[in-house]
């Protein structure tokens, strides 16, 4: 008996399904008419078969049909038509359709033929660059095994298309083709999908026009907008394009500027955006202005904790100024800044966790807008029970005491980011990472319990650092473990590989050239006896220096100098004038022996100095919680190192010694000997006073773009002019810093865009100053990598004596860099520098210096 298609659908939309599929049975169902086949006849199936191309088991798709031997049914038949229906909604096939193969009386053979979707295998992305890659990818839903089906691909090209065109790129080209996936036998078992993406350039704007615009010019109105720029040849920091989310944002901008103005009614009543050509787009915005408004009384209803008074000093708005509704709502509760001075905040911190504070306007009279501050107070709150999740290696104790958020305390917001910010400092946590989790919010009995949440980092650091300096290639090899346990060093468990978490600092520093080699090992307690935030520290160090000639390049090393000497010191926090303060001790020796080492800056080839000094500091540290990234907050210290005062304390004629050595002749040998007698018993022992300042202001100029500024000085001086000052503790300036090794207490300065201690004389200086300015902006902050460039520009200078100095007689650099700080390598980074001026005996502008710095953490 002849075959009958009873049904047969090609899925091409799924909105004609019901149209095509009725249509098809209908006219095949006239046909099976003519051929005995009956459409008001019940038929009974005898038998079902699957064919077609398909992998799915025969037993499991008659069973999921829902039809079996011995049904009866009409043919064409509504029982048919809702089988396929439900097969189509599996989106598994291209092809459904129904057979009759034979009829018998009312037995009727029926043959279901499915053609399979076909499986992906993979996706290749060409065009664009990894990360978009991926995001294609995932957002899509393009995985292994997914059914490649028409409406996949085009929700897929039309996905791109609009992520491009929102970023700008209005040409965005999208092909989409699949190939065979072939196994070893040469079988397609799926199929791959390419995805070819040009995105073409971006657009940019060739005009941005303002209409309606009467009170504030095109000018204040463009200058609002922060992210649109039209073109502009000359200027270099902001490109012009235009990107849907930018623009959608520097709507909003317009806005808060009219409202900054007076303008509180200002709107937006259209605005065009107008394809001009294939790279050029322009922009029409049309706005209504309104009226200018004017601040009229502004009273306070609720408040009982605070005074009007208290209230409207921090409100800081007085009746009669311009109407600024981005000031007002700054003034009550400014979310750019959880530290502002406004009213929600010196609420919250003072215990009034939910407080409700409102501005209203309750008349307008011509130009003028009386307001009420609505105040709902509520309950004081405290913290009832706080917690710390997340530290595997960090001892409990050592964030506890930490924290200033204590069970039984008043809630303060202050103290919440304080807490966040103590955290951070330490070093030990993911800072992007630090989250306060309010666990729960009793407001009848007025507690809330508060859960902070840290994720533990390498907080132990490897450094590994290299750089041409002093004369040769210097090596570093450090090894800090900033998390120590000290009281387990003898506990043979806890060395993982070392026993940590009790926030003791362990370094071991090697640093070696040609001609030096360089050992030191210190210890820092912060919690000394673990009740207060005193620091103690305490540190040891050896130097061994050989005699190096620079011109031949060649190390002596029967001639030495050698300097061994150690120190301890002590760091308490202040609670006055605040308590970012923190004032600091030390009493450090030094003992320099000279073996057959003539040079220059000694006269006494054999003899010795010692080095005792008290150092007394005052520092305030409060930048924000990330240490790698500051984005606010400033860290500056203020110290002075001081010897006795030997030359007052005996009986010693310096002024008589000094006569004496300038009326000596050094080319005699019973000059030069003298000479080196009386610098011996001049610097026996060391006498001076060395007074450093160091400023660094960081400053968010918008969203994650900080400003580093910074401002260092340094002078070393002497109690008896007769006696001088020392050849020691000197000041050397220029370079990468690579070369600050302790030979001599000297202290390297970096100054970008220099050879290391080029722009000091060969014994140093004895005052400097340096001034910079460094652009940063992060790439990414995460705990894997944080990654941030930087611009910079600075200036510099050593000199001899106030006599010569001239603060503003600097060498002058400018460059860029980038920092990469991972917890695998530490930090990694490159600075390009350019030197304007020549270093010292020069008469050419330096020039390029490339500058390195790499370290390693673990």
């Amino acid at each position: 008996m002849s075959n009958f298609k009873i049904s047969l659908l090609s899925h091409t939309s799924k909105t004609l399904y019901c149209i095509f599929l009725f249509t098809i049975l209908s006219v095949f169902s006239i046909s099976a008419q003519d051929n005995e086949l009956d459409k008001n006849k019940r038929y009974t199936i005898n038998s079902i078969s699957v064919t077609g191309e398909q992998t799915f088991n025969e037993q499991t798709v008659i069973a999921f049909t829902g039809l079996k031997e011995g049904d009866q049914i009409y043919v064409p038949g509504e029982k048919l038509s809702d089988v396929t229906k439900k097969l189509w909604e599996q989106n598994l096939f291209s092809d459904i359709a129904f057979y009759v193969t034979n009829i018998d009386g009312n037995l009727i053979d029926l043959e279901l033929y499915i053609v399979e979707l076909p499986k992906m295998y993979d996706v290749t992305v060409e065009g664009i660059r990894k990360g978009k890659k991926k995001e294609i990818i995932k957002d899509n839903g393009l995985k292994r095994g997914v059914k490649i089906t028409k409406n996949l691909l085009t929700t897929t090209k039309n996905y791109i298309t609009n992520k491009f065109k929102k970023e700008g790129f209005f040409n965005t080209k999208v092909i989409i083709s699949t190939r065979p996936h072939l196994d070893s036998t040469g079988t397609e078992i799926a199929q791959d999908m390419i995805i070819n993406i040009d995105k073409g350039e971006r657009v940019k704007v060739s005009s941005i026009n303002i209409e309606g615009n009467e009170q504030l010019s095109d000018k204040k109105v463009r200058s609002a907008m922060k992210n649109t720029k039209r073109k502009n040849p000359l200027r270099f920091y902001k490109r012009s394009k235009y990107t849907e989310e930018g623009f959608t944002e520097d709507k909003a901008n317009i806005i808060k500027k009219y409202k900054t103005n007076g303008f509180r009614d200002a709107r937006i009543i259209n605005d065009t955006l107008i394809i001009k050509d294939e790279k050029n787009v322009a922009l029409n915005i049309e706005v209504e202005e309104g009226n200018k408004y004017y601040f009229g009384n502004i009273d306070f209803i609720g408040n009982s904790k605070y005074t009007d008074g208290q209230l409207r000093q921090i409100l800081g708005i007085q009746k009669g100024e311009t109407y600024n509704g981005t000031l007002l709502q700054e003034r009550i509760a400014d979310d750019s800044d959880p530290d502002a001075a406004d009213l929600t905040n010196l609420y919250q911190n003072n215990g009034y966790l939910a407080v409700q504070i409102n501005p209203v306007e309750v008349a307008v009279r011509n130009d003028t807008i009386d307001f009420e501050i609505r105040i709902i107070e509520r309950n004081e709150f405290f913290f009832d029970h706080v917690t710390v999740i997340g530290n595997t290696k960090t001892n409990d104790h050592v964030i506890y005491r930490e924290l200033r958020t204590k069970p039984g305390q008043k809630y303060s917001k202050r103290n919440v980011i304080r807490t966040l910010r103590e955290l951070g400092q330490l070093g030990y946590f993911d800072p992007e990472q630090l989250t306060p989790n309010f666990k729960k919010v009793d407001e009848a009995n007025g507690l809330v319990d508060l859960e902070y949440s840290v994720i533990e980092k390498g907080a132990s650091q490897i450094e590994l650092q290299g750089g041409y300096g002093g004369g040769g290639f210097v090596g570093t090899l450090g090894l800090s473990f900033n998390n120590f346990s000290l009281r387990n060093i003898f506990n043979k468990e806890a060395y993982k590989p070392l026993p940590m978490g009790d926030g003791q600092k362990l370094s071991l520093r090697a640093q070696a050239s040609s001609f030096y080699q360089t050992y030191s090992l210190s210890l820092v307690e912060p919690w000394l006896g673990g009740k207060k935030p005193i620091q103690f520290s305490t540190s040891f160090s050896h130097t061994v220096q050989y005699l190096y000639d620079f011109i031949n390049r060649d190390v002596d090393r029967t001639r030495r100098f050698l300097i061994t000497g150690g120190s301890v010191g002590f760091a308490k926090r202040l609670k006055w004038p605040d308590d970012y303060f923190q004032f600091s001790q030390a009493v450090s020796f030094q003992h320099y022996n000279l073996k057959n080492y003539n040079t220059g800056l000694f006269t006494f080839g054999d003899g010795y100095s010692n080095n005792l000094a008290y150092t007394i500091g005052l520092s305030r540290n409060s930048t924000s919680a990330n240490p790698i990234y500051p984005r606010s907050g400033s860290d500056f210290s203020l110290s002075a190192k001081l010897t006795p005062p030997y030359s007052a304390l005996g009986s010693t004629d310096y002024t008589a010694l000094i006569e004496e050595r300038s009326m000596l002749d050094a080319s005699t040998v019973d000059g030069s000997e003298r000479i080196a007698e009386i610098d011996q018993e001049r610097f026996k022992w060391l006498e001076y006073y060395k007074v450093k300042f160091k400023g660094t202001w960081y400053t968010s100029l918008y969203k994650d773009l900080v400003l580093r500024t910074n401002a260092e000085f340094g002078f070393l001086g002497a109690y008896n002019q007769d006696r001088g000052v020392p050849p020691f503790e000197r000041f050397f300036v220029g370079g990468d810093g690579l070369g600050s090794f302790s030979l001599d207490g000297r202290e390297v300065i970096q100054l970008r865009g220099y050879p290391n201690q080029s722009l000091s004389n060969n014994d140093g200086n004895t005052i400097y100053n340096k001034f910079s300015l460094e652009l940063r902006y992060p790439v990414t902050l995460k705990q894997l990598a944080s990654i941030y460039v930087l611009t910079f520009i600075e200036g510099g200078g050593a000199y001899d004596g106030f006599r010569n100095y001239n603060p503003f007689s600097l060498n002058r650099s400018a460059g860029a860099g980038i920092r990469i700080f991972m917890p695998a390598f530490g930090l990694l980074g490159i600075d390009f520098g350019y030197g304007f001026d020549p270093i010292l005996n020069g008469t050419e502008r330096n020039g390029w210096e490339t500058h390195f710095i790499i370290g390693q953490q673990f």
